[in-house]
C-alpha cells in the first residue's frame, strides 16, 4: 500500500486512552497512551463507569501530548480514525464523540475502525524492535486479550475468515480471575507470568479443552479446575489480593501449571490452523500476546513449521492508538467513512464463519 498520508487515530474501547498519528499505515509519528491499570487495581477488574470518566479526564491531555510529539498541523492530517467497537459502551462513546468533534471542526473524514482489526494491523507498524518483516499472505492470526480469543485467516488486506473463537471465557479474562484466586495483583496476566517464571517444580497439570478437531477455545473448565485446586489447598477459604494463604512457592507452581495449559492450547491450535490454511506467516496480537512464554513458544513452533511469526512488541499488543491508525489507513484507502451519527457498537464482530 502506498502512503495514505497522515491519520489521527483515537482508541478508547476499554481502559486505555490512546491517540496516535500514523503515516501510511506504518510509521508512528506519535503514540501516546494513558493507562488506568492502577485505578482499577483495587477492584481487581475494570469498572465501566470509572473507565469512561477517566477517558473524559485524559483524552485532551493525551491529544495535546501526541500532537506535540508528531509535530504536524491539521492541514497535514488526511482523516480521523476512531474505534467504534467492540468494547465498553461508555468508553467507546467518549472516543467516538471526541473524534467526531475533531473531524467536524477541522473538516476531515471520519473513519470507523474495528478494535480487533487494530490488533491485527499492529503487525504492520514499523518498529525497530521487530525481528521479522511485515506479514505475508495468506496468514493466520491469533488475537488473544481480556475480552477476545479467536483465530482468523487473511488472504489479503481487510479480508477475514473466522476459523475459531472462544465459546466461553477469553484467555485474558481467565488469567485475571485465576490471578485473583492466587492472591496476585491486577492485571493477572503479567503477574501469573512473573510467578510462573520462579517455579522450581513443574508437576502441576491442569486440563486442556481441545474441543475435538475444531479451532474453538474454552477456558471456563480450566478456571473451575484452578479454583477447586486452590480452594482444596486453602480449606476452601480462598484468597484475597496481597493476602494469599498459599506459600509463595506453591503460588508459583500453580501459576506455572495454569499458564502452561493456556499456552499449550493457544499454540497447538494456531499452528494446526496455519498448516491447514497453507499460511505463509502467523500473526499474534492482543494484550495477552505480551506474554513472553506464549510469544516464545509460538515463535519456536512457527519456525519449526517453516513460517515466521510476526508479533508487535508488548507495548503495541496492548490497546493503543497506533494500531487504530494502521487499520484506519487501510480503511481510509478502501473508502470507509462515517457520519456524525456514528455510534458505539460494543459487540461488533470482526468476522463470521
Amino acid at each position: 500500500m502506498k502512503s495514505s498520508g497522515l491519520i489521527l487515530a483515537v482508541e478508547s474501547s476499554c481502559d486505555e486512552t490512546g491517540i496516535a498519528v500514523v503515516e501510511g499505515g506504518h510509521r508512528m509519528l506519535a503514540n501516546v497512551v494513558a493507562s488506568q491499570v492502577a485505578m482499577h487495581a483495587a477492584s481487581g477488574g475494570i469498572v465501566p463507569e470509572i473507565a469512561a470518566r477517566a477517558h473524559l479526564r485524559w483524552i485532551v491531555p493525551v491529544l495535546d501530548e501526541a500532537w506535540a510529539a508528531a509535530g504536524v498541523r491539521w492541514d497535514d492530517i488526511d482523516a480521523v480514525a476512531v474505534t467504534e467497537g467492540p468494547g465498553l459502551a461508555g468508553s467507546l462513546l467518549v472516543g467516538i464523540n471526541f473524534a467526531k468533534t475533531l473531524a467536524y471542526v477541522h473538516g476531515k473524514p471520519l473513519v470507523p475502525v474495528n478494535h480487533l482489526e487494530g490488533h491485527l494491523y499492529a503487525a504492520w507498524l514499523d518498529d525497530e524492535n521487530r525481528d521479522v518483516a511485515e506479514p505475508i499472505f495468506p496468514l493466520v492470526a491469533l488475537i488473544v486479550s481480556g475480552g477476545h480469543t479467536f483465530l482468523v485467516e487473511m488472504r489479503d488486506h481487510l479480508q477475514y475468515r473466522l476459523l475459531g473463537e472462544t465459546v466461553d471465557d477469553a484467555a485474558g479474562e481467565a488469567f485475571d480471575k485465576v490471578g485473583r484466586l492466587l492472591g496476585l495483583p491486577y492485571p493477572g496476566g503479567p503477574e501469573i507470568m512473573k510467578a510462573a517464571a520462579s517455579a522450581t517444580v513443574h508437576d502441576v497439570a491442569f486440563p486442556r479443552a481441545w474441543l475435538g478437531d475444531t479451532f474453538d477455545f474454552s477456558f471456563s473448565g480450566l478456571k473451575t479446575a484452578a479454583r477447586r485446586t486452590i480452594a482444596a489447598e486453602t480449606d476452601g477459604s480462598g484468597t484475597s489480593v496481597g493476602d494469599s494463604p498459599l506459600p509463595a512457592d506453591r503460588v508459583s507452581e500453580l501459576a506455572y501449571g495454569f499458564q502452561e495449559s493456556v499456552v499449550d492450547v493457544l499454540v497447538t491450535k494456531t499452528l494446526r490452523a496455519a498448516r491447514r490454511a497453507g499460511a505463509r506467516s502467523v500473526v499474534l496480537g492482543g494484550g495477552v500476546a505480551a506474554n513472553r512464554v506464549l510469544r516464545e513458544r509460538l515463535a519456536d513452533g512457527a519456525r519449526a513449521a517453516g513460517f515466521p511469526l510476526v508479533v508487535p512488541r508488548p507495548a503495541l499488543c496492548t490497546d493503543n492508538g497506533a494500531m487504530i491508525g494502521a487499520a484506519g489507513a487501510r480503511r481510509w484507502v478502501a473508502g470507509a467513512r462515517a457520519g456524525l451519527d456514528l455510534d458505539a457498537r460494543p459487540s461488533l464482530p470482526l468476522a463470521r464463519r
